[in-house]
């Protein structure tokens, strides 16, 4: 592929050294699987966390990672670099784990063997643990059910905004590519899926 296609590098990375992810797709496209390889070890943490917190459910997220990439691999020759690696991978992730869960004919229940301790950095239960709320004194396994029980009560769009803004730190602008919509309109759901967050926790705030 010639080096002029009208690629966007202005997405955060997830590193800070080694090639550019431009640089690496362009390898991948060329035939370079080691390049694309690259590519999964920096975005798989992400990836993961992002169908993780939109399932509630290990495998499935491990499932869906997995078939991200795998989806990205066999589309890679048609991405020409409209929008930034980044922002393509995050949108194929979305779409597939929304379209996981409206084919899902029911929940499944919530897997409590193990709990995730990067929790504990998360926006989301500083502000939940803090400010004199009961929910501080609430176990880690315990906060993890209750925030999950609240994330899964939200629409798909309203929870989708959640993970990656307030779970993940990324920005309205790389969401709102992501997504398809405006930056106000990220701005909105973001605001009603926090609302209603808030009166799902309404008892423990």
């Amino acid at each position: 592929m010639v080096r002029d296609a009208n690629f966007n590098d202005e997405a955060p990375q997830a590193e800070d050294v080694g090639p550019s992810d431009v640089d690496l797709v362009i390898q991948a496209q060329k035939g370079d699987v080691h390049a694309f390889d690259e590519l999964v070890e920096r975005y798989h943490g992400r990836i993961y966390g992002l169908t993780y917190n939109m399932t509630s459910n290990r495998e499935d997220a491990e499932d869906l990672t997995q078939e991200v990439f795998v989806k990205a691999y066999e589309a890679l020759p048609r991405f020409k670099g409209k929008s930034s690696f980044y922002t393509w991978l995050y949108r194929i992730a979305v779409n597939k784990t929304i379209n996981y869960r409206k084919k899902r004919n029911r929940k499944r229940a919530l897997s409590l063997d193990q709990f995730d301790q990067e929790i504990k950095t998360d926006e989301v239960y500083h502000d939940l643990t803090t400010k004199g709320s009961p929910l501080r004194n609430l176990s880690l396994s315990e906060l993890q059910i209750k925030l999950n029980e609240a994330l899964q009560s939200l629409s798909e769009k309203h929870r989708t905004v959640v993970v990656m803004h307030d779970m993940q730190g990324i920005p309205h602008e790389e969401i709102a590519k992501v997504v398809g919509a405006s930056v106000g309109t990220v701005r909105s759901r973001l605001f009603y899926a926090r609302r209603q967050m808030q009166a799902e926790l309404a008892e423990f705030m």
